[in-house]
């Protein structure tokens, strides 16, 4: 298979290692060179009522026209929704909408949304390239399968930040600064990114938030004739789908939460714990790794491969070493290269060959892994993949740090969450510090009273959404149900498991959860 498509494959979720690797990456046909604009549309969930359907009727009332999106057996739309809900008769925003319908047989159930996360991941993307096809026969069959792009997202007017040349300076930059020239030469490259959003997308990155897009979500479930909202989401999907129960809990059908986000977390928290699943799918990595005898980082131990890694990383970060074209391979990328291969099982043979081949003075292997989460194509250019993943995440939430003077702060306990990756996870979490934007979410627990049973799925070794947040996030809602898959990789549906599979299939085509505390493997 060619490498770079096995990481294609899951190009979107890859995205989901959002509140970190926005940072660790730093973070269309939407129109350019946008001006700011007004003040951010409000956060409370609460205020859902001032945004009844009655105050939004002809978003409500709209007909979507449907065409041939090119794409065998799928349609197209474009949705229409106010840019700031404050101002419903304000300036709107269109949003792309696609579908497949139910193949039958049996009975309809209605729509179901498909959401893979990110932020910044295409769900119209998602949809067309596996969801529509590849999600269980007996699901497409009872229902018609839809996506949105979120706002701000591929095509729905999409945030944009910077060329790709400034792109591919800006995931080089050193992400662990040895002295002050180094931290300002990030906190620089962080503001250059920053400015780069707010000069080129000024008017929507307001209006980017996860509240607005759950909002985004009911004009369209009613427009599509559903009386609830049936929907899976991935990774920040559970945050989005966690909220839309929020909002409207009395518009809830079946929800399917897999790799579940805790609303409950700052930033700080959220960072932190991530690297500490990206250091546990590391350890599973690794003694997969140590048994094979061509394992790149040694056969004597896990703790001795840990160490290879580390040194690894010191090599290239004191001499990058040639991938065969004008970028090198430094810390900064060969770190992305290793993590985006921690998100799926199936990766890890490729990722075994290209630390083999970067130890031996050859980083093509792990450029490939490295643009392959950036989303860069072999021209240069860049999806807007991270620049709508850092536009939602700086607006949902306050930043990790006030000023680059906190974090050596947080240093010690990023590096006790993982000796390996702490380091320049910690560094990378300062990425929005310097947004443009003021934040307008702030972390709450969602109970979601009220709401139909929501299917909350966990992995026990997910590297970007630690299985405690799925505990949490259960816990958290009162109709939550949790679901666990005891291996390895992030998300756990349609991976492979019968048991889960099974599991959630029956509850969206009967709408019966399964029994609390289910375990599968």
């Amino acid at each position: 298979m060619d490498s770079r498509r096995l990481l294609r494959t899951s190009a979107t979720a890859l995205a989901a290692a959002g509140l970190i690797l926005s940072g660790c990456s730093g973070g269309s046909d939407a129109a350019a060179s946008r001006t700011t604009a007004a003040a951010p549309a409000p956060s409370a969930p609460s205020a859902a009522a001032s945004f009844s359907p009655e105050v939004l009727k002809t978003y409500y009332s709209q007909k979507l026209k449907w065409r041939d999106c090119g794409v065998t057996g799928f349609e197209c739309a474009t949705l229409r929704a106010p840019l700031d809900y404050a101002k419903p008769d304000g300036e709107q925003i269109e949003l792309a909408v696609s579908r497949v319908r139910a193949t039958g047989p049996g009975k309809r159930l209605g729509s179901l949304l498909v959401n893979p996360g990110g932020p910044g991941g295409s769900a119209v993307g998602y949809l067309q390239g596996y969801a529509g096809i590849g999600y269980p026969a007996p699901v497409r069959a009872r229902y018609d399968m839809v996506a949105v792009d979120p706002r701000g997202v591929a095509r729905s007017e999409p945030v944009e930040c910077l060329t790709g040349p400034q792109m591919d300076t800006f995931t080089q930059v050193d992400q662990t600064p040895d002295d002050a020239a180094e931290v300002n030469a990030l906190s620089a490259a962080f503001k250059k990114f920053s400015t780069g959003c707010a000069k080129k997308s000024g008017t929507i990155l307001p209006h980017v938030s996860t509240v607005e897009t759950a909002r985004d979500m009911d004009i369209l479930r009613a427009v599509l004739g559903d009386e609830k909202l049936s929907y899976v989401g991935a990774s920040y999907g559970t945050f989005l789908g966690a909220t839309y129960a929020e909002l409207f809990p009395d518009r809830v059908g079946r929800l399917v939460l897999d790799g579940a986000m805790d609303p409950s977390l700052p930033a700080i928290d959220l960072n932190r714990d991530q690297t500490g699943g990206f250091e546990t799918a590391f350890r599973a990595f690794a003694a997969d790794c140590v048994q094979k005898p061509d394992c790149p980082l040694g056969t004597e131990s896990v703790p001795a491969a840990g160490e290879a890694l580390k040194k690894f990383f010191r090599e290239v970060d004191a001499e990058p070493v040639p991938t065969g074209e004008s970028r090198e391979l430094g810390e900064s990328l060969a770190t992305t290269g290793v993590i985006a291969a921690m998100y799926d099982e199936g990766a890890w043979p490729q990722l075994r060959e290209a630390l083999t081949q970067a130890i031996g003075g050859d980083g093509s292997g792990l450029l490939v892994l490295a643009d392959s989460y950036y989303e860069r194509e072999a021209d240069g250019t860049y999806a807007n993949l991270m620049f709508a993943n850092a536009a939602v995440n700086c607006l949902d939430l306050p930043p990790a740090y006030a000023s680059p003077a906190d974090v050596p702060k947080a240093v010690p306990s990023f590096e006790k969450a993982s000796p390996i990756f702490g380091r320049g996870l910690a560094w990378a979490a300062l990425n929005c510090t310097s947004w443009p934007t003021p934040p307008t979410g702030t972390p709450h627990r969602i109970t979601a009273e009220g709401a139909a049973p929501i299917l909350v799925v966990g992995t026990t070794r997910d590297p970007a959404t630690p299985y405690k947040w799925a505990q949490s996030l259960a816990g958290q809602l009162s109709s939550g149900t949790l679901l666990t898959y005891e291996g390895d990789g992030h998300t756990a549906y349609g991976r492979g498991s019968d048991c889960i599979d099974s599991a959630i299939n029956t509850y969206l085509l009967e709408g019966t959860p399964p029994t609390e505390g289910k375990r599968c493997s």
